[in-house]
């Protein structure tokens, strides 16, 4: 019958309490703010995955292979997604001016307008970050920068 009590290898393995907690709240934190950014979608009548690729589109225009890549799914998918926001009018598509063989996915003015109003109307953004100080948020901005770094 094999043992149930931890190595001592396994327990300095283990993070302490403190760690388990944190990581739990983030995860929280993330469900939370995919919960709000899927509903702020809806009501733009866009779902999760357009108003993502929409948003990524505003940074800049991006070939729908790394579309793909940074919505983790095939190009394909990329491809219906594109149509559809094409067909509403908020993405265009146009040659690469680096590679005019290639075309890139770029959002329109209308484009940019609708993922601004959805960044705006997300409440995740307006009650618990608005509950914190200026100096809170700056805290909190700089240690997700450093974990992210």
């Amino acid at each position: 019958m094999a043992s149930t009590t931890p190595t001592p290898q396994e327990m300095t393995n283990r993070p302490d309490p403190l760690t388990v907690e944190v990581v739990e709240l983030i995860g929280e934190v993330v469900a939370r703010f995919h919960e709000d950014y899927e509903s702020g979608a809806a009501e733009h009548a866009l779902t999760g995955a357009q108003a993502r690729l929409l948003s990524l589109l505003c940074l800049e225009p991006l070939p729908m292979r790394r579309l793909a890549q940074q919505l983790k799914c095939e190009p394909s998918n990329v491809t219906g997604i594109v149509d559809r926001l094409e067909a509403r009018g908020l993405v265009e598509r146009r040659p690469d001016p680096a590679d005019r063989r290639v075309k890139v996915a770029a959002a329109t003015e209308e484009g940019r307008r609708v993922a601004r109003s959805l960044r705006e109307s997300l409440r995740f953004a307006r009650e618990p970050l608005a509950g914190l100080s200026e100096g809170e948020r700056v805290a909190l901005r700089d240690t997700l920068r450093r974990m992210l770094g």
